[in-house]
């Protein structure tokens, strides 16, 4: 649409995602509500999005790293970084410096629209989709979900695609537990699998 096109034009659409705008009129009193916090500023929140893209033993087609970046940057609308290996093995004919892959980080209104997108377009085209697992938690309040075909994002064209790649998601919250930070994703509308009753219960009872 009209805010696709801004955003891929490189200017900043002023319009508040519908992802922001749920956290703050929904999101916010439900999780108030759930953890009897006693301030709005207790309320875990969505801080950035970290997306990472190996290319691993592919790393000797430097043409290849340059399709990956370029896929991923028509997935999040802003430039990404290439990686670069830290230093040689022989043994996986590396060179110290060899582009091994691409990263970006999402931040504000083009991270709620990323996540608006892939919970409600891409994760529904994953092959066999159950739901997301509940168990991908760093213990510190960030979750990570492992995609392994870009392809269900709409922005990539299947039949233009010169290799298919995975990459590793992570959603940073500020929440203090991961009981916290899967409630607030749930929230947002992440479709994790379902969990038993038992272990639904709030942090501060367990």
């Amino acid at each position: 649409g009209t805010q696709a096109l801004a955003r891929h034009k490189g200017k900043e659409e002023r319009v508040v995602p519908r992802m922001a705008t749920a956290y703050t009129k929904d999101v916010v009193p439900s999780l108030m509500k759930r953890f009897n916090y006693r301030s709005v500023m207790q309320v875990p929140r969505l801080e950035k999005i970290a997306i990472n893209v190996g290319v691993g033993l592919a790393t000797q087609d430097a043409k290849l790293v340059e399709v990956v970046a370029r896929d991923l940057e028509a997935i999040v609308g802003q430039k990404v970084v290439v990686t670069k290996a830290k230093k040689s093995i022989s043994n996986f004919k590396l060179r110290e410096k060899m582009p091994i892959g691409c990263r970006v980080t999402l931040r504000r209104a083009r991270m709620y629209e990323f996540l608006d997108r892939f919970i409600s377009i891409s994760v529904p085209r994953i092959r066999d989709f159950r739901g997301l697992s509940d168990k991908s938690f760093d213990g510190r309040g960030n979750y990570t979900v492992g995609l392994k075909e870009h392809t269900v994002f709409p922005e990539i064209d299947v039949d233009k695609v010169a290799k298919v790649f995975g990459m590793d998601i992570t959603f940073v919250t500020t929440a203090k537990t991961d009981q916290e930070a899967y409630e607030l994703l749930k929230a947002l509308g992440m479709p994790f699998v379902k969990r038993q009753e038992v272990l639904e219960r709030p942090a501060a009872q367990r």
